[in-house]
């Protein structure tokens, strides 16, 4: 089976061929981005993790702090279930699930999607872990990860992709997670994390599995 990195970079190969400017404008973009150090200010390794509440696609409130009585929480903030990139990551990790509920961890995945009837027939919510919804992108602010997304890449996804996210999110219209994951020990500190502003490029599964070992 290939790595989570060898399935994005072929997404990535393909975008480029197919659209080449608006891939070039992409890397432009997320070199700035980089330049003004976006996401600099995520938790780092041995912060203490913010609890927060947030309702699952039924509605039901959870919180990291009762997560954290059953073991540690491996929390990954994507950008929605219209992201091929977060869709190609969160199966990568739904294939390792029970590799990390071995080890006693339970994974979390939050997006600014809205908790409605909707979100329950999208192939993430079909994924036997937990997500959430954080609509006005407070929780990624507090973990230091909320963007926001430059003009040229909400036009892209206004006209090219035809979504609209002031419906998707609930009002919320330009602030997305940048795709980053946190391992919380069940003292609440953050002992792995992964940040990078690059929407194309994600943690690898097996990292997080052998993070988890660590803990152990």
């Amino acid at each position: 089976m290939k790595t989570l990195k060898e399935q994005t970079d072929a997404k990535i190969a393909a975008g480029r061929k197919a659209k080449p400017d608006f891939m070039k404008g992409v890397d432009e973009v997320i070199e700035k981005a980089k330049a003004f150090q976006q996401g600099a200010d995520a938790v780092k390794l041995g912060d203490k993790a913010l609890d927060f509440e947030l309702p699952n696609p039924l509605g039901q409130l959870i919180s990291l702090s009762n997560l954290l009585k059953t073991g540690p929480v491996v929390l990954t903030f994507y950008r929605g279930s219209w992201c091929p990139y977060c869709n190609l990551q969160l199966r990568a990790l739904q294939a390792k699930l029970g590799d990390i509920q071995k080890l006693g961890a339970t994974l979390v995945a939050i997006s600014p999607e809205v908790p409605d009837d909707s979100m329950t027939d999208n192939d993430i919510n079909t994924m036997e872990f937990t997500v959430l919804s954080d609509q006005d992108a407070k929780v990624a602010s507090q973990y230091g990860v909320a963007w926001e997304v430059p003009e040229f890449l909400l036009d892209h996804m206004r006209v090219d992709r035809q979504l609209d996210l002031k419906t998707i999110n609930n009002g919320n219209a330009n602030v997305l997670p940048i795709p980053a994951t946190f391992i919380i020990g069940t003292d609440g500190v953050v002992k792995w994390n992964y940040v990078n502003v690059d929407y194309r490029t994600r943690s690898e599964p097996d990292a997080i599995i052998e993070a988890l070992k660590n803990l152990s």
